[in-house]
């Protein structure tokens, strides 16, 4: 380096501080999280939300949700378990990861930035026993939502929550789905409940709430394969993880948006997508999975995408001995949550 280079460069840096930054978007971002000093939030101190956002656990008693345009929605329940069970304590880990956001280096901008967003607390349960009365729970208080046309990114809970969301959500007109999974999840009832988290898509397809369609089920694989016919014979595209190895993620992208098109759809991301060695706490693992990256880059593939909603599920924290698969939850949450605000901001 020149010695006129380093002069420049120590007149310009020397005596900067941590918000004195010179690139016009690089600055617009600084402006948003530092308050005219180099102090931001301590990522340790104050109540979790999710991104920091606003808590607003009171929104959902307005007609109107206080005006939002997206919320972030926890659903801690996970009576429809058929292995570990533990996802009940999801929403409470994924929040309280803090390494995640507020820019988004990829889409180069800062999502909660550009909507009404906020954290807007847990879906509250008649009763920690019954699976079907906390399905009924979640769907009223989804269907509040959708009525307000607020977009809702939960976090769970058991995959069987995506059921009630679902049949919110679609009541108006089914919808498309973009599932990314090691199990099709479209299973019969097991022990005269129809409710578990191995059958929620069968059930949104018969209820007409669900475009089977219009539904991509991407990273299937393991032992249970037998279980899934319904997702074959309703017309659903199934890309097990062997075929997404084959495809790539641009290639799985392309079927994405090939498949969904224009219309409104739902993504739902189970952490047990990723290979265990990724996201060991979850109540299903399944060796041979999606990686972290190949799965953060299929999300932000699903930009422009008319996503109205998602969620993810199956964050299982007392099997997480090293957070990774919060961290990775929190990480997939993210991603859903700069993809439907990137949508409603267009709108």
């Amino acid at each position: 380096m020149s010695p006129e280079k380093l002069a420049a460069l120590r007149a310009k840096y020397g005596a900067a501080s941590a918000s004195d930054v010179f690139d016009p978007e690089f600055k617009k971002v600084v402006n948003l999280l530092f308050s005219g000093t180099d102090r931001r939030a301590k990522p340790y101190e104050g109540v979790s939300t999710f991104l920091d956002l606003p808590l607003l656990a009171d929104a959902h008693k307005s007609d109107d949700i206080a005006g939002l345009d997206v919320v972030i929605v926890g659903v801690p329940m996970d009576l429809g378990v058929t292995n570990r069970p533990g996802a009940r304590f999801g929403p409470r880990a994924v929040r309280a990861v803090e390494r995640i956001g507020p820019y988004h280096h990829v889409h180069k901008q800062v999502p909660s930035a550009r909507v009404k967003a906020a954290d807007i607390g847990d879906v509250a349960f008649r009763s920690r026993y019954s699976l079907e009365n906390s399905h009924e729970d979640i769907e009223a208080y989804f269907a509040k939502l959708a009525a307000a046309k607020v977009a809702p990114v939960a976090v769970g809970g058991d995959h069987s929550i995506s059921l009630p969301i679902l049949k919110a959500l679609g009541r108006q007109r089914p919808l498309g789905m973009i599932h990314i999974d090691a199990h099709c999840d479209t299973g019969g009832p097991f022990e005269g409940s129809k409710f578990h988290h191995g059958g929620p898509f069968r059930e949104a397809v018969l209820a007409g709430v669900l475009d089977p369609s219009r539904t991509i089920q991407i990273g299937i694989r393991g032992n249970s394969e037998y279980l899934w016919e319904f997702s074959y014979d309703s017309g659903m595209t199934v890309l097990h993880a062997e075929t997404f190895m084959r495809l790539g993620v641009d290639g799985t992208i392309a079927r994405i948006r090939e498949l969904v098109g224009s219309g409104p759809t739902y993504l739902s991301f189970d952490i047990d997508s990723l290979d265990p060695a990724f996201a060991p706490g979850t109540g299903t693992p399944e060796i041979g999975g999606l990686s972290s990256a190949e799965a953060m880059a299929l999300i932000r593939g699903c930009a422009g995408l008319d996503i109205v909603g998602g969620d993810v599920v199956e964050v299982a924290p007392q099997y997480d001995a090293t957070t990774n698969t919060a961290h990775a939850g929190a990480q997939m949450l993210f991603e859903i949550f700069s993809v439907v605000a990137m949508g409603r901001a267009c709108v």
